[in-house]
């Protein structure tokens, strides 16, 4: 057999190859959009890939399974129950999927397990087809979002399309307890997604468990009860980006192909200004410090060495044109990062951008950023500062600047009402990441003065409460 595990780091996500070398014959599970790798890694081990198996339509990520099929001819497999706009071939609860032929064939056996969504299926994968008759332990099980290490997929994602979270955590206690769990303890755990996922709330930083760890530490697999498993998978979420649902939905959706070697339109600066003032959004991917040393006016900073995609798609608007601000040679990386989440309404990205900087002063901004001491001086020194938390619900346990006004970044352009933009303003977060793209936005939106706390919530601690 062989397996390879793909795990994106900006989104958290997990996916996978599984192929039989004796047969050539392979499948990909949960494909990122740009699917290049999966199918270079197939052909330099002499395998097609004939399958492209999905474990339920994402909300998190826009996957690959049009642009793999169109690569390579594979039929995309989803759960029988689950209807979409493109050719799918369902498969039901039970079925077998040999890779090979005789008892050393490598077999999936897919496993309808609902609660994450109702489509949701996990695939136990049988090193040989020999060890399901044998008793022997399958060698692992592709659970998708119904059961992370450490955790269990939210059942609240499609609560505003028809489903309440109740229903779905109902159906999901019953597929882990009656589908997963009965799994020999030695089988490997496979998730799609891990820690930094807001597709659960204690999602870890490991890749692979076991069903026998699980049961032994996961707290909602250890829930004495069904009632007591409800209530404790859905409460404490962290607010879902908002393109989640646009995604949950596009998923399902035959839509354009995405050609990941083209690169973005060059735009000059009269390009961009055009662009602005037609509506498109300016996001500058740069790190955060390069940002604020100088930026051009209106720009959104989401540093792409962050979770770029997932910030930018929680600040944007799905249907809003972008412009991109890179280093040199990151314009195709910013493209592709934002169109693994759907958005593919960049129209360009600015060429020579720190020349046009230097061409044009009076269209750039510096952006002040505080140390946690100037900080602290400047709660003393100015009784009206507006300071804004924009960590997520459950960060606030380890405590917080008194009286910050608690808004998740994600959360922040539907709930400006709450801040006043004549006010003097510090953002910060846990390091120093989101609260410059939350005070970069709000400086697009006209708050006069904004700044943000270098090194967040850690360096408050660490050089303010312990000092």
């Amino acid at each position: 057999m062989k397996f390879n595990q793909y795990y994106l780091e900006c989104l958290s996500h997990a996916s996978y190859l599984i192929g039989d070398e004796t047969s050539g014959r392979a499948v990909v599970v949960d494909p990122q959009r740009d699917v290049s790798e999966y199918v270079a890694d197939a052909a330099a081990a002499g395998m097609t890939i004939e399958l492209v198996i999905e474990t339920h339509f994402h909300a998190d990520f826009l996957s690959g399974h049009l642009e793999l099929a169109k690569a390579t001819g594979a039929k995309i497999v989803y759960s029988s129950v689950a209807t979409a706009e493109f050719e799918v071939t369902g498969v039901a609860d039970g079925e077998l999927y040999p890779l090979g032929d005789g008892d050393d064939a490598v077999v999936l056996e897919f496993r309808h397990t609902p609660g994450h969504t109702p489509e949701s299926l996990s695939i136990v994968i049988w090193e040989r087809a020999g060890d399901r008759t044998s008793g022997n332990a399958p060698y692992g099980v592709l659970t998708g979002d119904t059961l992370f290490i450490g955790d269990v997929g939210r059942p609240d994602l499609l609560a505003s399309i028809g489903f309440t979270r109740e229903e779905l955590a109902d159906q999901l206690y019953d597929s882990l307890h009656d589908k997963l769990m009965t799994l020999p303890d030695a089988t490997k755990v496979f998730p799609a997604h891990g820690a930094g996922s807001a597709c659960g709330k204690n999602l870890s930083t490991e890749l692979v468990s076991t069903i026998g760890a699980q049961k032994a530490t996961n707290y909602a697999l250890r829930a004495p009860d069904k009632p007591t498993f409800m209530s404790l998978v859905t409460e404490g979420q962290p607010p879902a980006p908002g393109y989640f649902v646009y995604d949950a939905i596009l998923n399902r959706k035959d839509r354009e192909l995405l050609d990941e070697t083209e690169m973005p339109t060059s735009m000059t600066y009269d390009d961009v200004v055009t662009a602005l003032d037609r509506g498109a959004i300016l996001i500058d991917g740069r790190d955060p410090e390069e940002f604020a040393h100088g930026h051009l006016r209106q720009a959104i900073n989401v540093g792409l060495a962050g979770r770029y995609a997932e910030f930018a798609g929680s600040i944007v608007p799905s249907d809003t044109d972008i412009v991109l601000i890179t280093e040199p040679g990151q314009e195709l990386e910013g493209k592709n990062r934002l169109a693994r989440i759907g958005f593919d309404r960049v129209i360009g990205a600015l060429t020579a951008p720190y020349e046009v900087m230097l061409q044009h002063q009076g269209d750039v901004q510096i952006a002040s950023r505080l140390t946690a001491a100037t900080l602290a001086d400047r709660l003393r020194e100015i009784t009206d500062l507006q300071v804004v938390d924009v960590r997520n619900p459950g960060e606030l346990e380890a405590g917080t600047l008194h009286g910050a006004t608690s808004i998740p970044v994600g959360q922040l352009p539907s709930r400006l009402t709450e801040l006043d933009p004549t006010r003097p303003t510090v953002v910060y977060c846990a390091g120093g990441y989101r609260s410059s793209v939350a005070a970069s936005l709000l400086r697009q939106r006209g708050f006069v003065d904004v700044s943000d706390l270098i090194g967040g919530y850690g360096a408050w601690v660490e050089t303010v409460q312990t000092a």
